[in-house]
Parts: structure tokens; C-alpha cells; sequence
């Protein structure tokens, strides 16, 4: 039997653990005598014929780093280009494919699964992919907001101010509720539970009458009051996502200020959430779903996703990935522990 070449792409917004999935990968497949071909950028490597070959001795130590050595992109996508892309990725000479993606990049490849080997790694750090219980990335992200929210209680308290802390997330909100969740925020405001301003007001008054020196608010890009409508910032045409959320938390802190008589500042975190080297936690996700994908292509267990699920990496339909975002659901247990502590949420 031949030996086999199997390419892996990273697509869609960089993650922490990227290139852990790719180091493990590499190093395990490289044990059962598989060449691994690296496609660069996304599915513009595929369309543009841009593939690096990788070893153990290229990959090592990239667990450790931020981003993906191979290069992502968004913008290149595969509707209406669909039998291009197949003649593209025959051209290859690869004998399948591990795609570590998010929802663009499944909702993409649902377009040419059929007659294609084909094995699914769900990544995003907004953690809204179905088909699995987190996302490796998520924790990074979590980690960042909440070391941000630790950080800036010192100034709150030093200035008596309300700081809010402004995060990712456009329609769900799982970054802000892991991150205020971590650093035990007062206010966590999300996409998926539009908030009672007058309750929110009400809120914070009753902690500066209560003597409180700072207050925390962690907010996704999303969040919205009933009523309301999602901030947009601008809109670049011709993009998948048009909209640009931003401005929630600027526009949160001039409302406070008025209606709470309470000095506040806003900081936007954006894209510090991705640049992180993952925590621990997502190198050993990582580690584990890289090797897992090994002894998935070892047998021959196509139209497959490696996932998490019940605490264990498991291998699922890949068809798990390609449903609607997955959000926050009313009584989902991070909500309930918030609750139980007394936050704003």
C-alpha cells in the first residue's frame, strides 16, 4: 500500500491551539509513516496551489505559540466555486483532508463533503460551534477577559469608577460569561439576554449606595438592551459579515455616567483575545483531539469531527459542525452560577 499524503488546513479567525492541533497531528501521523502537507492560508492555499510539507522537525515547539504557522484567511469562499475547488484540491495529489475551522469554514466545506475524506476539528474562541461542549481557543480567550477584568478592579477602585470591559462575541455570548464568570464581574451582559435598563440603573445604584468604590462590567460586542438594536460600527460590503459591532461599551459608559452619576471607562479588548499563547487547558484539548485525528485517518474514518463531549474526546458526524451557531442558553449552568453569586447577568 501507498504511503499517504494528507493535507490539514486551518481556516476561518486564528485560535490559541491551532498550532497545537497541527504539531500533534504531524508528530503522530509522521509515527504511522503519513506525509502531512500543510495548505497555506486557509482555502486560498487550495484554490492557489500553496502547500508547504511538514515534519516533526518544522512543527516543533509550535504548540506553545499563538496563531497558526500556516496562515488563515476568511475571505476566500467556496460558494460558487464549488467544482473549482474540487479540481483544485485533486490537483493536490492529497488522500484527505483535516480542516480545524469554525462556522465558516464547515458551512463552506458542507458544499463539497460528498466524494471528499474529510476529517473536522471544531475551533473558534467564541466557543458556538454544535457538536461540541467547548472549543479549544475558548478557554484563551476566557483567560484574557478575565485577567483584563482582575486588572482594571485596582483602577476602579482607585478612581471610584465603573470600568467595563467590552469582549468578542456578536451573537453569543460565551466569551463574556466565561471571562466576568472567572474574575467574579458585577454585571455580565450578553447578545442572547437583552437587559432591562431600568434595572441595570437600579443595580448600580444600589452598590454605590452601598459604599462601593469600582465597579466591573463585562460586555460582549453584541449585548443589547430590550428593545434595542445590536451597535454597529461600520460595514465592509462584500464581506460574509457586513456589519462590524463595536461601540456598545463606549455608548454603555456614557449611560451609566448619566443615569447613574457614577464616572466610568470603557475598554475594548478585540483581537488581544486571539493573540495569546493558549493556556493549558487548550494544549492538552488540543493535544488530545491532534492525536485522536491520527488514529481516526489510521482508520480510515472519514466524515468525521473529533469533539468534546461528556469530559472525553470523541469523534462525531461531521455534519455536528455544520448547524446553526450554538448560544447561550436561559438556565445553562455558567448563568446559574452567575446568579448564585449575585451578578448583574
Amino acid at each position: 500500500m501507498a504511503a499517504q499524503r494528507i493535507g490539514i488546513l486551518t481556516g476561518g479567525g486564528d485560535a490559541p491551539g491551532l498550532n497545537g492541533i497541527i504539531e500533534a497531528v504531524v508528530r503522530s501521523l509522521s509515527r504511522q509513516g503519513v506525509e502531512v502537507v500543510g495548505i497555506c492560508d486557509g482555502f486560498e492555499g487550495i484554490f492557489n496551489r500553496r502547500t508547504v510539507v511538514l515534519d516533526p522537525a518544522r512543527v516543533s515547539g509550535a504548540h506553545c505559540e499563538a496563531g497558526t504557522i500556516l496562515g488563515t484567511s476568511n475571505k476566500s469562499g467556496i460558494a460558487g466555486r464549488e467544482e473549482e475547488f474540487r479540481q483544485c484540491f485533486a490537483s493536490l495529489g492529497l488522500d484527505g483532508l483535516i480542516a480545524a475551522g469554525g462556522d465558516g469554514t464547515f458551512a463552506g466545506l458542507q458544499k463539497v463533503v460528498n466524494g471528499l475524506k474529510l476529517i473536522g476539528v471544531p475551533k473558534t474562541i467564541d466557543n458556538d460551534l454544535e457538536g461540541t461542549e467547548f472549543t479549544f481557543g475558548y478557554d484563551t480567550a476566557c483567560a484574557v477577559v478575565a485577567e483584563a477584568a482582575d486588572a482594571l478592579r485596582a483602577t476602579a477602585e482607585a478612581h471610584r469608577r465603573v470600568m467595563i470591559v467590552e469582549t468578542m462575541g456578536r451573537t453569543a455570548g460565551w466569551i463574556a460569561l466565561g471571562g466576568g464568570l472567572a474574575s467574579y464581574a458585577d454585571v455580565i451582559l450578553l447578545p442572547e439576554r437583552p437587559f432591562s435598563r431600568a434595572k441595570l440603573a437600579e443595580f448600580i445604584r444600589s452598590k454605590k449606595a452601598d459604599g462601593r468604590r469600582g465597579l466591573i462590567i463585562v460586555a460582549s460586542e453584541g449585548a443589547i438592551a430590550e428593545k434595542e438594536e445590536a451597535s454597529i460600527a461600520f460595514r465592509v460590503e462584500g464581506s460574509p459579515q457586513a456589519e462590524r459591532f463595536g461601540g456598545f461599551s463606549e455608548r454603555l459608559a456614557r449611560w451609566v455616567e448619566k443615569e447613574c452619576d457614577w464616572e466610568t471607562r470603557h475598554v475594548v479588548l478585540g483581537h488581544l483575545q486571539r493573540s495569546r499563547p493558549p493556556t493549558t487547558t487548550d494544549r492538552f484539548l488540543t493535544l488530545a483531539m491532534g492525536v485522536e485525528v491520527s488514529r481516526m485517518v489510521a482508520d480510515s474514518d472519514w466524515g468525521k469531527a473529533v469533539v468534546y463531549r461528556e469530559g472525553r474526546i470523541k469523534r462525531a458526524p461531521i455534519s455536528d459542525l455544520m448547524k446553526p451557531p450554538k448560544l447561550v442558553a436561559p438556565d445553562h449552568r455558567f448563568v446559574q452560577l452567575a446568579q448564585a453569586l449575585g451578578i448583574f447577568i
